[in-house]
């Protein structure tokens, strides 16, 4: 992952709208009172697929492995959340496209620390 402005603001930024676009679609898609587990489930490949979809405009710009990967963990984990979350208990549109946005800030924040981690110091 590169490390200038642009592309740290461009990654952000995509896991961000990812992450809020996909957990307000899952939103629409999972009516309250159903099976939580069921939810979750169904939620999380829905996120991933949209996640494909969601990647495509970002990585004309940032690179296709670059912001393909953290979009697939935001999708995953926003679609599993919302959909946890949306099956459970009352949840508006707005809450939905918060908490993918918090679930595509956390993923990004845990690509850069994992990516960093492993790959260990880097000399300029």
């Amino acid at each position: 992952m590169d490390n200038r402005l642009y592309f740290v603001l461009g990654d952000l930024l995509a896991n961000l709208l990812g992450g809020a676009f996909i957990g307000w679609l899952v939103w629409l898609m999972i009516p309250t009172g159903w099976n939580m587990w069921l939810a979750m489930f169904i939620a999380m490949a829905v996120g991933m697929l949209l996640a494909t979809f969601v990647f495509i405009p970002f990585s004309i710009f940032l690179g296709a492995m670059e912001v393909m990967v953290p979009l697939m963990l935001t999708g995953m984990v926003a679609g599993m959340v919302t959909g946890m979350r949306g099956a459970m208990g009352m949840l508006d549109a707005g809450g939905a496209a918060f908490e993918g946005a918090v679930c595509g800030l956390a993923c990004i924040v845990a690509v850069w620390i994992l990516n960093n981690t492993i790959r260990g110091p880097q000399m300029n």
